[in-house]
């Protein structure tokens, strides 16, 4: 099988931080970055989740808000008044 040279631009300080996990855990750049390649072919997707936290955590919050009031006040709400509260919140 034929080999060829990947090149990657990272920040330095990355750089060297992986080097030295990798040195710790008894491998190489190259074959941490190989493992990850055949970890994306095999699973076709990445082995880790992406996502942004400011939405989630806006909205638990919000969500926490809303428990705590919900069992502080006897008042009920109706499915309109949730929705559009929902959806104020998430705007």
């Amino acid at each position: 099988m034929e080999s060829l040279n990947l090149n990657v631009r990272v920040d330095a300080n990355d750089k060297k931080e992986f080097e030295q996990f990798c040195n710790r855990v008894g491998m190489n750049v190259s074959t941490a970055v190989n493992m990850f390649i055949k970890a994306v072919l095999r699973e076709q997707k990445l082995p880790f989740e992406i996502r942004t936290n400011t939405f989630d955590e806006t909205v638990y919050e919000k969500l926490k808000e809303a428990e705590l009031e919900m069992t502080n006040h006897a008042q009920r709400y109706s499915k309109e008044e949730v929705l559009k509260s929902m959806n104020d919140i998430i705007g």
